[in-house]
């Protein structure tokens, strides 16, 4: 197995790792200080008070690493244009590609969605470049419960979670998913398959949606944010309005927004990576956390007053610091 890691971050390193783990040759995509630490040290993965450190080949153009058998974009969605411009040489006829990214996908609607199955959502594919470079045909979708951070490039340090979640943007199983699931549990993850992966990227985006933008706002952490009763409420209220356009796409929650704030809750004061984002003044991914609501809102008929004022306070500010596109 030739598996090759677009955006070796936190997330994308960590997968990495459990992949070299099972005995597959890893090769990364990468540039800058992470493409220098990458040749000196390996990828090196701190998890459960151990460090190992894993020999990957690391290149910053693709084409010196050749046709693989699996390719993993762990990359932030706003750096999403840029992979589909440089992807092709990684991508042969049976290569699979695992998205290990928060929000919706440009792939979101291939393959489901009644009425609005196969639309291209404008606020994360608007040229239609990524569907052009990358086919939902190779794609398999990836949701990611895991926490990791980097100590520096190259240097991955996982802290809790260890769940991945895959399935065909199609829906059902195939020999190839079943496959990569193998693969994955032999690395280590606690991996499952889903039979609607929409269904399970659209119930993580119903805490990201709101719960990051507001974080990058006030700059406080999730324990402050739903301790105060107000910004509480008008987050329910971005959630109802979310759960109200799945219902009408067919990926239906039967939770209230209540249940969730109780699990994110749970996880203690901590930084939403789009607080850390604006911290170390990166591109914002607002698009695909809640512009692409917005839009499915819009094709499904579904009034988003709240969600709207969400997505353009942010917007504003990113556009302020200089990290979301005017």
């Amino acid at each position: 197995m030739k598996a090759c890691i677009y955006g070796a971050g936190a997330i994308g390193g960590w997968i990495g790792a459990g992949l070299a783990g099972a005995g597959a040759t890893l090769s990364v995509v990468a540039r800058g200080a992470t493409l220098e630490a990458l040749q000196a040290h390996g990828l090196r993965l701190e998890q459960g008070g151990q460090q190992r450190s894993v020999a990957v080949q690391a290149s910053a153009h693709p084409a010196e690493l050749g046709v693989q058998d699996l390719v993993v974009i762990a990359v932030k969605a706003p750096a999403l244009i840029e992979v589909a411009r440089q992807i092709a040489p990684l991508i042969g006829p049976d290569t699979v590609v695992l998205t290990a990214m928060n929000g919706v996908p440009w792939w979101f609607l291939q393959g489901f969605g009644g009425a609005l199955a196969g639309r291209q959502l404008q606020s994360v594919d608007p040229t239609g470049e990524i569907t052009a470079a990358i086919p939902a045909a190779q794609v398999i979708g990836c949701v990611v419960h895991a926490s990791c951070s980097l100590n520096g490039p190259g240097h991955v340090k996982h802290h809790f979670g260890n769940g991945l979640i895959i399935g065909e943007p199609a829906g059902g199983s195939s020999p190839r998913s079943e496959a990569l699931l193998a693969l994955l549990l032999k690395a280590g993850f606690q991996a499952s398959a889903s039979a609607q992966i929409q269904r399970d990227v659209w119930y993580k985006l119903w805490g990201n949606m709101t719960v990051n933008p507001v974080s990058a706002l006030t700059g406080a952490t999730t324990d402050l944010i739903l301790g105060d009763p107000q910004v509480r409420d008008f987050i329910s209220a971005v959630m109802r309005e979310a759960k109200a356009i799945g219902e009408h796409i067919g990926i239906p929650i039967d939770q209230q927004p209540e249940d969730r704030h109780q699990v994110t809750l749970k996880l203690g004061a901590f930084k939403t990576s789009m607080l850390q984002d604006v911290e170390a003044r990166r591109s914002v991914e607002l698009d695909a956390l809640v512009g692409a609501v917005r839009e499915l809102g819009q094709l499904a008929g579904v009034a988003t007053p709240f969600t709207d004022a969400l997505l353009g306070l942010a917007r504003l500010q990113a556009q302020t610091l200089g990290l979301y596109p005017r």
